[in-house]
């Protein structure tokens, strides 16, 4: 699985990364700590112009099919496996012609270091590439309008809402010794290939595999990385081993 990640860059760098030619015009800084539910960049291809555009949207998919929000809050579609995107109500559709790239630095893992019946202790890991280069997550959007309330003679302007989840796979040998799951990394040679919005081509779903785990790096963490108020650079530093609390995720 993939819970949570961490941009270190601002906007127009991870641009200039990335070849985008359209960026969102609301003010981004970097999150060291992303959640669910909250509103992160993702890029995309521009269905007019051909182009990249980089769009802020709401990690945890809600599909447009959603007849309310309450239906899809996030937390239970922020992540996709891979295995089953193809055939998943939710995820078919948006896989096939809305895929998108999610932009980060590096991403954070637990690992159970005691025995889970009894209640263990869990370290997080921070992922990375040992490049320094970020990282690139295969994902796809979707957009959902909120529904018109009827019998009211009070206007509320229709809303849509942009949303997105990160696709997972099963964990390379790095990742292994950590957690069962990892999120799909797209190498850049691909990522055109997976941005095509070509319906009549078919989905690249060849291209949902384990990253090359040498190319990977792994650092025990902040454990207060586990708490969403907490944010900032100190969370990829690792504590003395004594100050590490019980069960931080």
């Amino acid at each position: 699985m993939c819970g949570r990640y961490y941009n270190k860059r601002q906007k127009q760098e991870i641009a200039e990364r990335m070849r985008v030619g359209k960026i969102f015009g609301e003010p981004y800084a970097p999150d060291y700590n992303v959640a669910p539910t909250t509103f992160q960049p993702i890029v995309r291809q521009d269905r007019d112009s051909g182009e990249r555009e980089m769009v802020l949207a709401r990690w945890g998919l809600v599909p447009f099919f959603a007849k309310s929000l309450g239906d899809f809050k996030g937390f239970s579609t922020f992540n996709a496996r891979a295995e089953s995107i193809a055939t998943n109500a939710t995820w078919r559709e948006p896989f096939k012609r809305r895929r998108c790239l999610i932009p980060a630095d590096g991403f954070y893992e637990w690992k159970a270091l005691d025995d889970w019946k009894k209640g263990s202790r869990k370290q997080p890991y921070a992922i990375s590439l040992k490049s320094g280069e970020p990282m690139a997550f295969a994902g796809f959007w979707d957009t959902w309008k909120e529904p018109k309330l009827a019998k009211t003679s009070v206007h509320i302007p229709d809303r849509w809402l942009q949303s997105f989840s990160i696709i997972t796979t099963e964990a390379n040998e790095l990742m292994s010794t950590i957690h069962t799951r990892m999120p799909v990394i797209m190498a850049e040679r691909d990522w055109a290939r997976w941005l095509d919005r070509d319906a009549d081509a078919p989905p690249p779903i060849d291209l949902l595999r384990p990253f090359d785990s040498e190319a990977m790096q792994a650092a025990p963490c902040n454990p207060s990385v586990g708490s969403v108020r907490n944010n900032g650079p100190e969370m990829l530093v690792c504590p003395a081993p004594d100050t590490v609390p019980l069960n931080s995720a």
